[in-house]
């Protein structure tokens, strides 16, 4: 491409030879060598600063890194000791509240035993003097005693649910019913 040549077209039509230069780039003519005549100490000045910062902070990352490692061990031990004492803790008053439950329900179950051996007394005392045990209740012995005078109908409204000449064991109808069983082989196999 560099053989390339631009014929211009005057007015008089001859042709002219015109050398192909870009001009633009001409002025241009600072290059990477020319920077570095110009500025290559400061760069180099400028990189070896930049490395010297770098390996400054990777220092102090891993100097840090290993100085919190050891209060981060010692804080997390201490912090583990702190949880587990807690847990202990909640599990002694959780301990303590249920021992307490279940020592009003032991008492509560005592006091029920106690009131049930009481009326046990109550009524075998009553059926010696000869008053009906059925119905009856602790708190109304006292009043049954004083009242003596009320009188109990006996209760003839109803009829009698089966006939006073029903006998089960004749058979008078019903369902149930004795049959004997079948005749033949077993059929287990």
């Amino acid at each position: 491409m560099d053989d390339v040549e631009i014929l211009d077209v005057d007015d008089n039509n001859s042709p002219r030879q015109v050398p192909l230069k870009n001009q633009d780039l001409s002025q241009l003519s600072f290059t990477v060598g020319d920077f570095l005549s110009l500025y290559g100490w400061y760069l180099l000045a400028v990189t070896f600063t930049v490395f010297l910062l770098i390996q400054q902070l990777r220092k102090r990352r891993s100097s840090q890194s290993q100085q919190d490692s050891v209060p981060q061990t010692q804080l997390d031990a201490s912090l583990v000791t702190k949880r587990q004492e807690a847990m202990e803790a909640a599990r002694r008053k959780m301990q303590e509240e249920l021992d307490a439950k279940a020592a009003i329900f032991k008492e509560k179950q005592r006091q029920q035993e106690e009131e049930k051996r009481r009326q046990k007394i109550e009524e075998w005392e009553s059926m010696k003097q000869g008053k009906s045990c059925k119905g009856h209740k602790p708190s109304e012995s006292s009043e049954e005693a004083s009242s003596s005078s009320t009188v109990l109908k006996p209760k003839t409204d109803k009829k009698p649910l089966r006939s006073p000449d029903y006998n089960p064991l004749m058979g008078q109808g019903g369902s149930c019913t004795w049959r004997p069983g079948r005749r033949g082989p077993s059929g287990g196999g």
